[in-house]
């Protein structure tokens, strides 16, 4: 099995490379990292014994934990209409989702006090931070990943985002 620091370096090692995707074997464990752009993730899969599984926690950067062979979960259904209404929006050929890589608590400023990342009708580029999304006590920010003008927020600050969920509507430029 893999330490949590181990994974952390590997992760920070890919991110600062040139590499796409990282696959290593070691000792009945499987870990594999994708960066962004693709489906974000990172699987440790133990082949000799599954009860011994443990999940890294997502870490900065927008990589996602989650075990092999079980389909991502949807965004609940209970969603608010006026939500809904947003997100079909963004099927305009212009508009692009920002989602939320993981499951975990949006926060829209880094810290309570502070002004929040981004509001309406403020224009981004691809390395802005729009977000912070906490998972298991770690600090995810959240880049807008094109250019364009912030057309909606779609997540309140503090709330529990599930993955894939929609947070905010891009008009790209």
């Amino acid at each position: 099995m893999y330490k949590l620091s181990e994974i952390k370096e590997l992760i920070k090692l890919v991110n600062q490379s040139d590499i796409q995707e990282l696959e290593i074997e070691n000792d009945g464990s499987r870990l594999f990292i994708r960066k962004p752009g693709k489906e974000e993730s990172v699987v440790i899969q133990p082949q000799a014994a599954p009860h011994a599984y443990a999940p890294a926690p997502p870490a900065a950067h927008a990589y996602q934990a989650a075990p092999p062979a079980q389909p991502q979960q949807e965004a609940p259904a209970t969603a608010a209409p006026a939500s809904s209404d947003k997100s079909a929006a963004a099927d305009d050929q212009h508009l692009h989702k920002i989602t939320s890589p993981m499951v975990g608590t949006f926060y829209s400023s880094p810290a309570p006090t502070s002004p929040p990342y981004v509001k309406k009708g403020d224009v981004v580029n691809e390395k802005t931070v729009v977000c912070i999304v906490e998972a298991m006590k770690l600090m995810n920010e959240i880049e807008a990943e094109v250019k364009g003008e912030i057309v909606d927020i779609l997540a309140e600050n503090g709330q529990l985002v599930e993955y894939g969920q929609p947070l905010f509507l891009v008009k790209k430029q």
